[in-house]
């Protein structure tokens, strides 16, 4: 597709500031061959059951599936199924996604006062009105668990998998440590579990790669999770930014039909994130936009 000039740069600072941001999907690319490897839509995870819940609370999902929610097949050889954007390209519909990253080594940052939420973010998609998808890590969920609780209770958001330790799941991946095969599985387990902890029931089967870096290795580990890996077509370019306008722009630029947006939910890493927000919204949907959550475009 047609590429700004100013989208060209924002995504190269967006690169090379990706080591300090953990690798946080901020652009960057799978391997080649991945279109060998994407899965067909229309299949649909119904999930494992679920036990009652005491005191007529929801039930919990279980980790690997811990939500019925529309998934794609598996791909070749088994291989876990990735998403990019929505096969049915005619519809006006967009799916607004935030990373909520924080990686297992942070504690002492955010004991220290440094924010890795935004609730004014939060706040504003629920004044909006703007259905989203919060990738989140199991860290994450718990340095914030009120806030995890309060997202995945609303039914405006859904939560998928950003992992619990924000490692990367292929190496190199912008600096991260690197999970072998078994603790890339577990570590997906883990941060089911740390939304079960937290309270947070509207999870859904989906699962964001670290710093969006994966190959058929990855994607064999994951095989087990019953999960459907999301990427994304459009790059916010929120990463450290500090001009809110240049964000928005290079959303409303690269934007099409059943596209993906990867943002952030990041206050210390993504400060001007909630101000483009402002304006991305109600100019989309200017333009005719819908904003739907992933699980709604994987379902068409």
């Amino acid at each position: 597709m047609t590429i700004s000039v100013r989208k060209v740069a924002a995504t190269a600072v967006t690169a090379v500031l990706g080591a300090a941001l953990a690798g946080c999907g901020g652009g960057a690319a799978p391997d080649a061959g991945r279109e060998a490897r994407l899965g067909t839509p229309a299949a649909s995870a119904s999930g494992a059951p679920t036990a009652p819940a005491p005191n007529g609370a929801p039930p919990s999902p279980q980790a690997g599936a811990p939500a019925k929610a529309p998934t794609l097949a598996p791909g070749p050889n088994g291989l876990t199924p990735v998403f990019e954007r929505a096969a049915q390209r005619t519809d006006k519909t967009v799916a607004l996604t935030f990373d909520a990253d924080m990686t297992s080594d942070q504690g002492p940052r955010a004991a220290d006062g440094e924010h890795f939420d935004n609730p004014q973010l939060i706040s504003t998609l629920r004044t909006l009105k703007v259905p989203s998808t919060i990738f989140m890590t199991g860290r994450w969920a718990e340095e914030y668990p009120d806030q995890a609780k309060s997202i995945g209770t609303d039914p405006n958001f859904e939560i998928a998998n950003h992992s619990y330790s924000h490692h990367a799941f292929k190496s190199p991946c912008y600096g991260l440590p690197a999970l072998d095969a078994a603790a890339a599985r577990a570590d997906v387990d883990r941060a089911f579990a740390a939304f079960r902890q937290a309270g947070a029931v509207n999870t859904v089967p989906y699962f964001r790669f670290p710093g969006g870096c994966y190959d058929d290795q990855a994607l064999r580990a994951l095989s087990t999770a019953k999960v459907t890996a999301v990427q994304w077509d459009v790059v916010s370019g929120d990463a450290f930014a500090k001009d809110p306008d240049a964000v928005a722009e290079q959303v409303l630029t690269g934007v099409k039909p059943g596209s993906v947006v990867v943002m952030h939910c990041t206050r210390s890493a993504a400060p001007v994130t909630e101000e483009a927000i402002r304006k991305i919204v109600p100019e989309l949907r200017k333009r005719g936009y819908r904003f739907v959550k992933v699980s709604e475009l994987i379902g068409k």
